[in-house]
């Protein structure tokens, strides 16, 4: 029987897709409005932000508004990394073209999986923790999606399994989720990982399987006074995360 927890949980998955569809379309807009090459950086920064924002934080501020705002945050960084993907993508399919020796080919091919994995996670990267510099970020990037390659063959195999049912049965849905999709899918890799990461325990250190008992008495009575004293600014000032202020 139909109830109204199954219609609340049916308009919860319709309301989603809309905004990702929607999601979908302004990814498309920004793009064009930077010409292609300009545009896609801000566009899929904006995109991954958002996901980031909804998945991990469950949050889902005004779409349209946020992701302009999104869009121009940063300003030149997401241009650079998009013209440097996309130059790195142009240049290997050159060579694909281009070149006729087997094992160049072969070597060509891994280049573009590795820039894929670079524009897939790049971009949540860049929304979902604070790094600075685009090698911090590159590297960030390829270490999330080399790190844990069973959830980016997962997911990689499941667009793809979406793709062809688009093309098959459906293809204007492909306008709606082309680029949302596989964002989507990363952003709740990205949401895996990072929980997996803050959940893991902590292995002790040498000191501490050495002195445990000195080092515990220690760090309680350091414990104790701190929680004593008042707060000081240098210790707000150490307080929140990139996490904490979205």
């Amino acid at each position: 029987m139909f109830g109204f927890e199954q219609f609340l949980t049916l308009n919860r998955w319709l309301t989603g897709m809309w905004r990702l569809a929607w999601l979908n379309i302004l990814w498309a807009v920004v793009t064009v409005l930077g010409l292609g090459i300009v545009g896609f950086g801000p566009a899929s920064y904006a995109l991954a932000k958002y996901l980031d924002r909804w998945l991990r934080h469950g949050q889902t501020p005004p779409v349209t508004r946020t992701f302009f705002r999104d869009a121009l945050q940063l300003r030149w960084q997401p241009v650079l990394i998009g013209l440097l993907l996309q130059g790195a993508a142009a240049v290997i399919l050159v060579n694909l073209m281009s070149l006729t020796n087997w094992y160049l080919h072969v070597a060509n091919l891994g280049a573009l999986v590795v820039v894929g994995i670079l524009a897939a996670y790049v971009f949540a990267v860049l929304a979902a923790l604070d790094l600075h510099g685009l090698r911090a970020q590159f590297s960030g990037a390829l270490l999330l999606g080399l790190g844990s390659l069973h959830w980016t063959i997962i997911g990689t195999t499941a667009v793809a399994i979406c793709y062809a049912l688009m093309f098959r049965f459906a293809v204007p849905l492909f306008a709606l989720f082309g680029a949302a999709l596989p964002a989507f899918v990363v952003a709740l890799i990205v949401r895996r990982i990072l929980r997996d990461l803050q959940t893991a325990p902590r292995a002790p250190s040498t000191a501490e399987k050495t002195y445990p008992v000195r080092l515990s008495a220690g760090r309680a009575g350091r414990t104790d006074a701190s929680s004593r004293r008042p707060m000081s600014v240098l210790d707000r000032a150490h307080l929140p995360t990139k996490g904490n202020l979205e």
